[in-house]
This record gives structure tokens, C-alpha cells and sequence, in this order.
């Protein structure tokens, strides 16, 4: 797991990057007004290489597969947070067993 510190520029850049890809295709979806999106289709690109460059510096032990989620258009970013925010790969004590004997993870 990250620290919230190296992540918060990371959420950010996520953020920016699907709320900006929303509001791209409502405006595609609507009145298509080019001034909205010349506005909005360059800062959708620079978010989504600032999600690009900001996964791959994260510092590793990272979960397989967490720096290649963020090539993924639009959701990349917000990929790589849930998959960085909830697992530790190093730490096997974020599961239990349940009574069924399926494991179950746990916040902490």
C-alpha cells in the first residue's frame, strides 16, 4: 500500500482525467460546442499523461499489473488507485478466512 502522501498527486490527475473525459463526451452528446472542447480535449490528454508519468515514478513494491492500468484511457488513473489504495502485496493480513472458508479482504 502507498502512503496517501505519494498518492495524493496521483487522485488528482485521476480526477481531472475522467471528469474531464464525462464532460468531453456530455459535450459530444449535446451541443458539441468547439470552444468547450478545445478546452477540454487538451486538458483531458495532459491529465492522462500525468496519470501515466505519476504511476510509473509510484514507488514499488506495487501490485502485478498496477503500472500498465494506467495506459487504460479515461479510467486509468482512477484503475491504479483502487488497485494501490486497498491491496499490500507484501502483507498477507488483509484477509480472513469466513466461516465458509472463502477469504475475505478487510479494510483497515
Amino acid at each position: 500500500m502507498c502512503p496517501a502522501r505519494t498518492l495524493r498527486p496521483l487522485r488528482i490527475a485521476s480526477g481531472a482525467e475522467a471528469a474531464s473525459l464525462v464532460l468531453l463526451l456530455a459535450n459530444l452528446a449535446t451541443v458539441h460546442a468547439r470552444p468547450l472542447s478545445a478546452l477540454l480535449g487538451p486538458l483531458h490528454g495532459t491529465a492522462y499523461l500525468a496519470v501515466i508519468a505519476l504511476t510509473w515514478l509510484l514507488p514499488p513494491p506495487l501490485p502485478p499489473g498496477v503500472r500498465w492500468r494506467a495506459l487504460v484511457p479515461g479510467v486509468g488513473g482512477l484503475l491504479v488507485l483502487r488497485r494501490t489504495d486497498g491491496t499490500d502485496s507484501t502483507d498477507s493480513s488483509d484477509s480472513t478466512d469466513s466461516a465458509d472458508g472463502a477469504s475475505v479482504a478487510t479494510k483497515r
